[in-house]
């Protein structure tokens, strides 16, 4: 069975080293040695400061939120309002209703699919409080249109950025942008930590606020100084990424073969998005979309009966969804989330099934 991703496992006799040491140590968590380890390879890898770890990707959002004034100081009144795709994962959306906040969802880009600037203005409203895009499959956003409307709005900036691990944007490292970015380093990621996720703040004292809040508020042993929630990354978790982080050149070339196999067989043939200009690739997916809604259900059912797993990544549209239902129609999102399918992609898929899966695809095509 060929499933549409796996998690890299990386070298057992290594992380067998980490956790010895885990053992010596006996320090599980509240920022360890390893969890420090980690933070320090990152933002050296990543080219970034201000980067916090915390112990999933939907929590990184939450935190981001409450730090950056975008969640409703009480439950009472009207909620507060922030502007978002309707194409992406759901944890998009739900961390923002689990906050407190209304996400209002506009029209993607038909090209990039990710939030299309142009469609932002006319949804602000005296609610709105922040802007949260997502760097599709990677493919970075429009980032100086939506720094300019958010600044010229009064409007925080908060990318989920769970697909960008490592995307570069004009040499720089694109989770620089805006007031922070957040990263999710679940099982199935480029990187990963098991479980886990990272916020890079734009500003210093974001940080130092978010360090408190993710240990429950607490400023010392005897000493609270706000709501605080538990978001630690704990050392296991970080043992395991600290591996990845090691072998992760051969994780990158590992994807890129195989993506570059798919582009090259599917380029011209079925419709691909188009990737931002003068960013990078990081390789984390390959989707692709087709004629049509019937083609994809039969598509997958041909696939299956060869034991190949492929994913309607990203389905549904969020405004059509029963805890976010919007008036209207989003005429690109809903368009393209019917009709994307990803086929696998991972380190150790076998260069002879990526070429199988390619000709299964064509013969239907």
């Amino acid at each position: 069975m060929i499933p549409v991703t796996k998690p890299y496992l990386p070298c057992r006799e290594k992380l067998n080293s980490y956790i010895d040491g885990i053992y010596e140590r006996n320090w599980l968590t509240n920022n360890g040695p390893l969890v420090r380890e980690l933070t320090s390879k990152l933002e050296e890898y990543l080219d970034v400061e201000n980067l916090l770890l915390v112990s999933n990707g939907t929590l990184a959002l939450q935190v981001a939120y409450r730090v950056l004034g975008v969640t409703p100081e009480n439950r009472s009144g009207e909620a507060p309002e922030a502007i978002t795709t309707p194409f992406t994962f759901v944890a998009t959306a739900s961390s923002l209703k689990w906050e407190g906040v209304d996400p209002v969802f506009v029209d993607i880009d038909p090209d990039s699919w990710c939030l299309n600037p142009a469609n932002i203005e006319a949804a602000i409203t005296e609610r709105t409080k922040a802007i949260v895009p997502v760097h599709v499959f990677g493919n970075a956003c429009d980032v100086e249109t939506i720094e300019h409307i958010a600044k010229k709005n009064n409007l925080k900036v908060i990318y989920d950025a769970a697909h960008a691990f490592g995307v570069k944007y004009k040499n720089e490292s694109l989770l620089k942008r805006g007031d922070a970015s957040t990263l999710s380093f679940h099982a199935t990621k480029l990187f990963h930590t098991v479980e886990g996720g990272a916020i890079i703040f734009n500003r210093k004292e974001d940080l130092e606020k978010a360090k408190k809040m993710i240990s429950f508020g607490l400023a010392g042993p005897d000493s609270i100084d706000e709501l605080g929630i538990n978001a630690k990354m704990n050392e296991l978790q970080a043992a395991m990424g600290l591996c990845v982080l090691d072998e992760i050149n051969i994780v990158h070339e590992s994807r890129k073969s195989i993506w570059n196999l798919y582009n090259d067989t599917f380029s011209g043939k079925v419709e691909l998005p188009v990737w931002a200009k003068e960013a990078s690739n990081n390789y984390a997916y390959f989707p692709l979309v087709l004629e049509s809604e019937t083609e994809v259900h039969r598509v997958i059912a041909m696939l299956s009966e060869s034991n190949i797993h492929a994913r309607r990544y990203f389905y549904p549209s969020l405004n059509k969804v029963n805890n976010f239902t919007q008036d209207g129609k989003l005429v690109q999102a809903e368009s393209i989330a019917a009709r994307v399918l990803c086929l696998p992609l991972y380190p150790s898929l076998p260069m002879s099934s990526v070429k199988m899966i390619c000709e299964a695809v064509k013969r239907y095509l």
